[in-house]
């Protein structure tokens, strides 16, 4: 779990990204100008800020030089390559424009954590536990063997735990992007995962989209 400020002067989006860093166990802080920001990175030091660049008292791109090493997603509606050049150019870890699908932004998150090693790694749910440091899945404190795409599925239900997932977004993100496979394979999977670990109530379907871990 880790503490993210979010940087955004429009009070919805603002909102919106707190609620749903919070649904995925994050705990978000909000601020709505440069000075907010600026006050609020020092006081709490947070693991990562996201930051809007176009802030009505300051330019993002020179604030975010201000920030002390933390890591930096620039989150702004300024979609030109030029923008995103500078951006990245000038320490961001990453760019995300406007209007972006949630789920999305949670994974870019998800990442940089990780490259920054502040991701969560280890899991409860009931009576099984989850390393992804390890890769191991015990349940009653015994070992569970899980086929790899298995493994890999419950990653991906992990690391956007609380949120909904259409089947097609899971065969991405959990079989790859050029995979041309059928999107039941999904519920195959899913049926296997909630019989070996006991997952029946914690993993979610959502009709005719797809499913949802809640922890």
């Amino acid at each position: 779990m880790a503490v993210i400020l979010i940087v955004e002067d429009e009070r919805k989006i603002n909102e919106l990204i707190r609620r749903t860093l919070a649904m995925s166990g994050h705990t978000g802080l909000t601020a709505f100008s440069g000075r907010e920001a600026l006050k609020a990175a020092q006081e709490n030091r947070p693991d990562l800020i996201l930051l809007d660049i176009g802030l009505p008292d300051a330019d993002g791109l020179s604030l975010m030089k201000q920030f002390d090493g933390i890591p930096v997603i620039c989150v702004t509606a300024k979609g030109e390559v030029s923008n995103r050049v500078k951006g990245l150019m000038g320490g961001a870890e990453d760019y995300i424009v406007k209007p972006f699908a949630l789920e999305e932004l949670i994974a870019r998150i998800q990442v940089v954590l990780r490259r920054n090693h502040k991701e969560q790694t280890l899991y409860r749910i009931g009576d099984t536990e989850i390393d992804l440091k390890s890769g191991i899945v015990k349940r009653n404190g015994a070992i569970v063997e899980l086929a790899s795409q298995e493994y890999g599925l419950l990653k991906t239900l992990l690391e956007n735990k609380n949120i909904a997932l259409s089947r097609s977004r899971l065969l991405d993100l959990a079989w790859g992007m050029d995979y041309e496979g059928e999107e039941r394979t999904v519920d195959v999977h899913i049926r296997r995962l909630r019989q070996k670990l006991g997952m029946e109530e914690s993993i979610k379907t959502i009709f005719k989209y797809g499913y949802r871990l809640e922890i």
